[in-house]
């Protein structure tokens, strides 16, 4: 039987959207799989007769319908707002895609530091307010080189901004549950549950975390309070993870000397939240992985994928490994 591979990747953004190029590509490397392109409202009728599954997101709404879907895969590194129980009970494997969002994602978080450590942030806000803030500025501006960087929930993506940040002469520490044996490139492993050990002598930490149970609310008051004073902070991963009202608290102890945030626990926040007004904090609206690049990248790890998937081989990235296939790293 032929196979059938459905994607409806479909985004207001053209950089997450499959272009005709992308499509032709995947058509000219397996002529044997027959491709469908779909819009969002199509995808309840059109998975019924795929076997493979290429998407932002899953209804499990589509899995009452009789099917012959064997694998759902998606660009995003997280999947917590994917029915992963009812995908694992149906026997359909999902596969995430992960070594490309490194990247943007370190970037990012690299020029959101250097905002506050050479007080750009400062400058674009008092600009229109005061004649003159070169003092204040000499008053808060750090050097990045010499200081510490703590990156909790370090995979992947903290090892590619760990790269970044040590080409500016910062000491670097990994947070993570495990910690792998060796030690690339010269980062410090810690054990996630040691991690208030070594936030007093961290500059800066940026959370990567992916929302989990055991991730809710790990940024807490007791955590704030074990920072360095005058560090900022800096969340790239799940809103879930932090406690808001304990950072906003940490900020005006001057605990925290400014924090940026990637992600909120509304989105949109609205128009009154004390997130958006507060003076120390930057929000971004979640485009920390923003790149053009991004669905050459996706498209490339897919299309590896579907060459394993055909022979019968684990796939890489399995969040629920019903082909036996590996977990791909946090």
């Amino acid at each position: 039987m032929t196979t059938t591979a459905l994607i409806s990747l479909n985004s207001p953004y053209p950089f997450w959207q499959l272009s005709d190029r992308h499509a032709e590509e995947l058509r000219s490397a397996f002529p044997g799989v027959r491709f469908r392109f779909a819009e969002e409202r199509e995808a309840p009728v059109e998975i019924r007769t795929a076997d493979v599954y290429l998407g932002w997101s899953f209804d499990t709404k589509w899995l009452n319908a009789p099917t012959r879907l064997r694998w759902t895969a998606t660009p995003s590194a997280g999947v917590d707002h994917w029915p992963i129980a009812a995908l694992r009970t149906a026997g359909v494997m999902l596969t995430r895609g992960y070594g490309y969002h490194g990247r943007p994602m370190a970037e990012h978080a690299i020029g959101l530091l250097l905002g506050f450590s050479r007080g750009l942030f400062d400058s674009s806000r008092l600009q229109t307010r005061v004649v003159w803030w070169k003092d204040h500025l000499a008053d808060r501006f750090f050097d990045l080189y010499g200081q510490t960087l703590t990156i909790v929930g370090c995979g992947s993506v903290g090892v590619r901004l760990a790269e970044v940040a040590q080409a500016f002469g910062m000491h670097v520490i990994g947070v993570r549950r495990s910690p792998p044996r060796s030690e690339p490139g010269g980062i410090e492993w810690v054990p996630a549950d040691r991690v208030r050990e070594v936030l007093p002598r961290s500059r800066a930490i940026v959370n990567l975390l992916p929302a989990t149970d055991e991730t809710r609310e790990f940024f807490d008051e007791k955590t704030f309070k074990a920072c360095e004073p005058g560090a900022v902070f800096i969340n790239l991963g799940r809103s879930s993870t932090v406690d808001h009202d304990a950072l906003l608290a940490a900020l005006d102890s001057g605990r925290l000397a400014g924090a940026a945030l990637d992600v909120q626990p509304h989105k949109p926040p609205a128009l009154d939240d004390p997130l958006r007004h507060h003076p120390q904090i930057v929000l971004t609206p979640k485009s920390a992985v923003f790149s053009h690049a991004y669905m050459d990248q996706a498209v490339a790890f897919f299309r590896d994928n579907l060459r394993l998937f055909l022979a019968g081989q684990p796939l890489n990235g399995a969040v629920t490994p019903t082909l036996g296939g590996p977990h791909a790293p946090h």
